[in-house]
């Protein structure tokens, strides 16, 4: 497939932010292109910023032609239409980013180059168990684990300039008792058994139609279901309600994010030892009190802009045209 176009405000999505800070671990960027080559939803992707548009390329796909096995131009509904939902490209950001400012001089210093930091919609299979990869591990790690899930159990999508690409297994696939055994021969470690147990549990209670049906949850009670799996704590919950079952008002909060809430909103915590249950609770309804029903959107920006990668990173702005080098918080 040749090179398509998504026509949007160039401040409406950011790709650096949004496929480099942490929510999805299947893209890689190619600095000398612009490209970004990454697979959700059964497709490889190719991305590329221009000026009021998002470039994106159909490299290869499991999912069934709508016209058969050649893709045409009806096939663009198809897959455009996948990537504005994986970008939430109907939610008009700039709106909130003036609500969300206006709320909070710290957010309001850092949207002004972190502007369009999108919340991916993620498929939940994937995103859980890629969470539980990321539990105490750094990001080329996790990234590592996750390709071996896909390799191991996925489907092969395609060959592209040399790298075979495979789908994120099904959870069927992860559930069978001998993967434990096999994810710790791969280097895994604990997680081998959080992922056996936890698939086995989901495929017992409904497979993707009980995640399904926590999308139609209240936040809380949506999470409380969550945390009844295998290894499952507060913090991996909040990512997947807040990543992929559409309660955006979730609020992970890890040592990083207690760092940002001790340094510059809730200074009394910085006494504690470790986060406790109340105090995770405590940072989590503060932001939510602070930012509304999208809380965990807004302080995702907060996130990126913290993160030591993106401070020495250095991106243009898309109206002043000159390039800057991010403010140090």
């Amino acid at each position: 497939m040749t090179w398509k176009k998504l026509l949007f405000n160039k401040k409406e999505l950011q790709l650096i932010g949004t496929l480099n800070g942490g929510q999805s671990f299947r893209w890689m960027h190619n600095k000398d292109s612009g490209e970004w080559t990454g697979v959700f939803s059964k497709t490889v992707w190719k991305l590329k910023e221009g000026d009021d548009y998002l470039q994106y390329k159909v490299v290869g796909s499991l999912i069934k032609s709508p016209s058969g096995n050649e893709q045409n131009e009806k096939d663009n509904d198809v897959f455009g239409n996948l990537l504005q939902n994986y970008f939430r490209l109907d939610m008009n950001l700039g709106d909130y980013y003036k609500k969300w400012s206006e709320s909070d001089e710290l957010f309001k210093r850092a949207c002004e180059q972190f502007y369009g930091i999108r919340m991916l919609n993620q498929e939940p299979v994937e995103n859980l168990f890629s969470f539980i990869c990321s539990q105490n591990n750094h990001i080329s790690r996790i990234s590592s684990m996750v390709e071996k899930l896909c390799t191991y159990y996925g489907e092969e999508i395609c060959n592209h300039d040399g790298v075979t690409y495979y789908s994120f297994p099904e959870v069927e696939k992860l559930a069978q008792p001998k993967v434990e055994r096999e994810l710790r021969d791969l280097g895994f470690g604990y997680r081998a058994k959080f992922i056996q147990k936890s698939a086995a549990q989901i495929v017992e209670w409904g497979g993707v139609d009980w995640f399904n049906s926590l999308k139609d949850m209240k936040y809380q009670n949506a999470r409380a279901e969550l945390m009844k799996l295998f290894g499952i704590g507060p913090k991996v919950a909040d990512c997947i309600c807040l990543m992929s079952l559409n309660h955006l008002e979730a609020l992970p909060v890890d040592t990083h994010v207690y760092q940002i809430a001790t340094q510059n909103y809730l200074p009394h915590l910085k006494e504690k030892k470790n986060i406790s249950e109340k105090t995770y609770a405590e940072i989590g309804n503060h932001f939510r009190s602070l930012y509304g029903d999208l809380a965990g959107w807004a302080h995702t920006v907060l996130f990126c802009a913290d993160l030591q990668k993106f401070r020495q990173n250095v991106i243009e702005d898309p109206d002043k045209k000159k390039v800057r080098k991010k403010r140090k918080h």
